[in-house]
């Protein structure tokens, strides 16, 4: 499943860098996660960085986009041809 910033969200940049596929975005008052872009960090990483480096713990599961492991490695596959 993709992840959600939640409005608890303070904007301190942290989660932004971190994100290897460049889902997180600066929305209109908040940081906001592309979720076609989301792969929960699988292919890069085995823990979610964004989720990791947030120190107000406002990275959570997004409720409308659940996806299984073999699902986000299907996406990553498909950003990683994308990017070649």
């Amino acid at each position: 499943m993709a992840l959600l910033i939640t409005d608890k969200c303070i904007n301190c940049d942290m989660c932004l860098a971190e994100c290897p596929n460049d889902a997180i975005f600066e929305g209109d008052k908040i940081y906001e996660i592309d979720v076609h872009r989301c792969t929960e960090c699988v292919g890069f990483y085995e823990r979610q960085t964004c989720v990791d480096v947030c120190p107000i713990e406002c990275i959570v599961p997004h409720p409308e986009h659940r996806e299984t492991q073999e699902q986000l490695m299907q996406k990553f596959k498909g950003l990683n041809l994308f990017n070649s």
